[in-house]
């Protein structure tokens, strides 16, 4: 009687899971000409994340070089697929001139770009600061041809040791790539 006891009141003290996720940031669009006649078509996507992210449980990084895997503070839902729509929501905002899609987008049918992302470090040091690199290609879908690359790494400050402020810099982030693909989505010839 006392195990049981036991085991039920050990239960009723575990802490609850807080659940984040990553937000599109409202940015100002990329100055584009108001000239097009027809909207491009860009598919973001598809992504690839270190497998060391590929979880549930949020991962911070410690001074030590080695990280910290947080049992009751958890994405959402699967960090790639919310990493992927709030970037095409970003780009959209930032493409008023276009049509974007998150991959897969072949339900929508063809696009005439891809925006093809590697992310090889997209984390945290709590109360220090987040941290995203990134290797990213635009492709001409038509013809498989890359017309633009690039790399991303981006580092901001955090205000506090929350994963709440973990969570929102993370979003900063994502914002700032989107902004970097915009650029070079406008420069390509129509």
């Amino acid at each position: 009687m006392l195990c049981v006891s036991g085991l039920l009141t050990a239960c009723a003290s575990t802490p609850p899971t807080h659940f984040y996720t990553l937000e599109s940031q409202s940015c100002p669009p990329v100055a584009a000409s108001t000239a097009i006649t027809k909207k491009r078509l860009i598919g973001i996507g598809p992504l690839s994340l270190p497998a060391l992210l590929d979880r549930r449980q949020i991962i911070t990084r410690a001074d030590n070089n080695s990280v910290q895997i947080a049992e009751f503070d958890q994405w959402a839902a699967p960090l790639k697929d919310n990493v992927i729509a709030v970037l095409s929501k970003n780009v959209a905002t930032l493409q008023p001139n276009a049509i974007v899609r998150a991959y897969p987008w072949a339900v929508y049918g063809n696009v005439d770009y891809r925006v093809i992302i590697d992310i090889s470090r997209f984390d945290t040091q709590l109360g220090k600061s987040v941290n995203l690199e990134a290797s990213w290609a635009i492709m001409e879908e038509k013809n498989h041809k890359i017309v633009s690359n690039g790399q991303a790494k981006i580092e901001q400050p955090l205000n506090d040791a929350s994963y709440n402020s973990a969570a929102l810099g993370l979003s900063k982030l994502l914002s700032e790539l989107s902004q970097q693909l915009s650029l070079a989505l406008v420069q390509i010839p129509q």
